[in-house]
This record gives C-alpha cells, structure tokens and sequence, in this order.
C-alpha cells in the first residue's frame, strides 16, 4: 500500500534535522530530495530550518564587541569589590 501525502510529509519532516546535517544514507537522502522536490509545504519548512541554522550559528559566530566586553569585565570587577568590602560587616550594618 502506498504512502498517503500526509504520511510522506511527516516522514519527510521527520528527518530534516538528519538530511540538513547531511547524515542520511543516499537512498533516503533522495528521497527526502524527491518529496521536497514534489511538496511545496515540506519544502517551506525545510528552507525555513535550513535559513534558522544558518542564522543561528552566523550569530554564535560574531564576537561580542569589544565596549560590551568591557563593561561586562567592570560589573564583575565592580560586584566583587562590593561583595570584598562586605565580609567583615555585621549583619546590623
């Protein structure tokens, strides 16, 4: 018995994390291919996730500015100064 269209998507979409990481074998690979290929809704998610990846590690790519970095560094610096000048205070204080 055939695939209804609803079972191929969800086949498909099942695994798009394994075809967009490119660890399927090269018979389902082409599969995968061919659905997308003949199915305007997986293909939309499929662009979809493919374009949030792409997003997501051009982000985690970027450094952090350097001013960003730096005021970061003085608000540690800054809190364990206040948290040192501390210790020897009572609680009445």
């Amino acid at each position: 018995m055939p695939f209804s269209d609803h079972e191929r998507c969800a086949d498909a979409v099942g695994w798009l994390y394994q075809f967009l990481d490119g660890q399927l074998d090269e018979v389902r690979a082409t599969d995968i291919q061919r659905h997308l290929d003949e199915c305007l809704p997986c293909l939309e998610a499929f662009d979809f996730e493919a374009e949030l990846r792409q997003v997501v590690a051009r982000r985690c790519r970027e450094g952090v500015p350097e001013t960003v970095r730096l005021r970061i560094i003085g608000a540690i610096q800054a809190e364990y100064r206040s948290v040192d000048g501390m210790e020897g205070m009572s609680p009445s204080h």
